[in-house]
């Protein structure tokens, strides 16, 4: 039998113990969750709006439809599907870490909304199989420890013929690797000292980015889960990648 407490998995560059991963992932999101949302904006020039935009007309939630929103954070995705699905709908909004997802609780309220909300893992989500028409995770799937066990899980929720959308930054075009390396490992932390007063969690944000599945991989991973038609998209060059996936 392996003892999984000595196995090591990445936390951006560095190798941690499996089980101490995800204590030093909540270190980083309690560090930033009150300047997320402007970071966003300011380290992706707003593109990321663009791009969760893409992903909302993608999952093309319905009136009546129930949709789980994994590592929702503050709840910009779940916002949108909560008014897509209508009040015969059903929007979980959930994440890992509280701080993050006291941040959406907040922001949907501040909407008119009074959505459900779970502090979970996504290794083990606490639903029923064959719960959701729609899953989502969105820049999130990074961070996760065994990303294999989160997919199977999504997969687990989903009902049959319902549908995975996977946003994550991934590979960018090669030519522009360079010039986008400059900037992640230097603009990146700078504006995250000058912004959220952190620049290590947005040095890790640029490291983790480096070490997560490219678009082939992740798509192969999702197919290994047991999802089929599985795609992707590429965003504004490979900065980041929408891969979508249903079960059948």
């Amino acid at each position: 039998m392996t003892d999984e407490t000595n196995k090591t998995t990445h936390f951006g560059f560095k190798e941690v113990p499996e089980p101490e991963k995800a204590k030093h992932v909540a270190g980083v999101f309690d560090s930033v969750a009150s300047k997320y949302d402007l970071m966003n904006d300011v380290m992706s020039v707003g593109l990321h709006r663009l791009w969760k935009a893409f992903s909302v007309r993608q999952a093309n939630v319905r009136p009546g439809m129930k949709v789980l929103d994994i590592a929702g954070g503050t709840g910009d995705l779940a916002l949108k599907f909560a008014r897509e699905a209508g009040p015969t709908g059903e929007v979980w909004l959930t994440d890992i870490n509280g701080a993050m997802l006291a941040e959406g609780r907040d922001r949907m309220l501040d909407a008119g909304l009074l959505l459900p909300v779970a502090q979970c893992d996504a290794e083990q989500l606490p639903f029923p199989d064959d719960r959701f028409d729609v899953v989502t995770v969105a820049f999130g799937l990074r961070n996760m420890t065994h990303k294999d066990r989160a997919l199977a899980e999504m997969r687990r929720v989903l009902r049959p013929g319902g549908k995975l959308l996977v946003l994550e930054f991934s590979r960018i075009w090669r030519p522009l690797a360079p010039l986008y390396d400059a900037y992640s490992f230097n603009v990146l932390p700078w504006l995250g000292r000058r912004i959220a007063g952190d620049a290590e969690s947005y040095r890790y944000l640029a490291e983790s980015i480096r070490v997560h599945p490219s678009q082939q991989e992740l798509a192969a991973m999702m197919e290994r889960a047991g999802f089929e038609r599985v795609e992707w998209f590429n965003l504004t060059v490979g900065v980041c990648a929408l891969h979508v996936g249903v079960k059948i």
